[in-house]
């Protein structure tokens, strides 16, 4: 079966044998230095000030960002699954919340952004996602801190890059808490999150709020190679062979720019079958597609091609799949994806199958690959 869906991803075989050695215990020298190696990566990656490791689902460093970071009010970009649960987190932990609620193609501007800012003084977090994976949907989210920061520079900036590190280069320079998890473009069972702190961020974290969830600990601890409590060993490990990987291999660059390449040329491929892309600002982290059909197409992918693509929630269930491009993977499994996709379609009964879907992937795809060099992607 291939693993197509947005999290989890498929587990790299090298990853899979890093993991499966002898369980080492987190209070040792050994694990210290597989701890300090991934940390010195980790920094690497998300290009923060500080950086900390939790034994968590996303949803866990959410909470983390939102509790220690948000004193008073936060504003949250309610544009899918997770903008909501934002607010939602917000609201049970006793803050206030003020919303900005879209439809979960429809990005947030930075103008609506600014305006609410501007119209609630008590606001001194905003929390939004850079891809919210619900509908496939890319933020403006440097363009929306940064015009947040030029109005009152204390305002911290959650960005949820769950589904965006390790997709994309993000720009930092206003961001104040960058989130990730393992199970996504990191290419790791769940269950790890990593949160990546500016130096404002960990002034306002002071001595921290919540006990588990209490940032200020884990820095303090983690800056001795070591955690507050029990380390997701396994886990660790095995995000230091990817990083490892990616790092001594040709970089996360590349692995930046062949994720771009994916999703661009699975998109057009896709397009070019006559389907509809959902979002009106799509993310690399995959392909979201609208359609009528989808469960049906969906349920073809699966039982008679073995792609296992995802997927909506709520209301958008049974109107969109889709198809992950988070994570090292190979041009020729996601031109395998592209022809079940346009074979599900044959069969029923809505197109020929003509060879469209890999003949375009493949054009948009090698294209980009002589046109842009391994660091200069960000306008494919």
């Amino acid at each position: 079966m291939l693993l197509f869906t947005p999290g989890p991803t498929p587990v790299p075989e090298f990853v899979r044998v890093a993991m499966a050695g002898e369980t080492i215990h987190h209070r040792t020298p050994e694990f210290e230095a597989i701890f300090a190696e991934t940390r010195a990566l980790l920094f690497k990656l998300m290009a923060t000030d500080e950086v900390i490791m939790l034994a968590t689902s996303g949803t866990g460093a959410m909470e983390a960002a939102v509790i220690n970071l948000c004193h008073d009010t936060l504003l949250t970009v309610n544009a899918g699954k997770f903008g909501e649960r934002f607010g939602k987190i917000a609201v049970a932990s006793g803050l206030n919340n003020v919303e900005i609620k879209h439809e979960w193609d429809t990005p947030a501007t930075v103008e609506e952004v600014v305006a609410a800012v501007k119209a609630n003084p008590s606001i001194d977090a905003v929390a939004i996602q850079i891809s919210e994976s619900a509908g496939g949907l890319r933020h403006p989210v440097e363009a929306i801190a940064e015009a947040v920061k030029a109005i009152n520079p204390e305002i911290m900036i959650i960005a949820d890059g769950i589904t965006a590190v390790g997709v994309e280069r993000i720009d930092v320079s206003n961001i104040d808490c960058l989130l990730a998890g393992s199970q996504k473009a990191l290419m790791l069972p769940p269950g790890l999150a990593i949160l990546g702190l500016s130096n404002a961020a960990v002034a306002k974290v002071g001595k921290g709020k919540g006990y588990y969830l209490n940032l200020a600990s884990e820095i303090k601890k983690q800056s001795q190679n070591t955690t507050a409590y029990t380390a997701a060993t396994t886990l660790i490990i095995g995000l230091g062979a990817v990083l490892k990987h990616i790092d001594e291999g040709d970089g996360f660059g590349k692995l930046f720019c062949d994720t771009a390449r994916r999703a661009k040329a699975c998109r057009a491929a896709l397009e070019a079958l006559g389907l509809h892309s959902y979002p009106e600002t799509p993310a690399r982290s995959m392909t979201t597609i609208d359609d009528a059909d989808a469960s049906e197409i969906r349920k073809i992918l699966k039982e008679d091609f073995s792609v296992n693509v995802a997927g909506g929630q709520d209301h958008l269930k049974g109107k969109i799949f889709r198809i992950n491009q988070m994570g090292l993977i190979e041009p020729y499994a996601i031109t395998a994806v592209v022809n079940a996709v346009e074979l599900a379609l044959a069969k029923m009964g809505r197109r020929d199958f003509d060879g469209t879907a890999s003949r375009v992937f493949n054009e948009t795809y090698y294209k980009t690959m002589l046109e842009k060099s391994k660091e200069n992607c960000n306008d494919i």
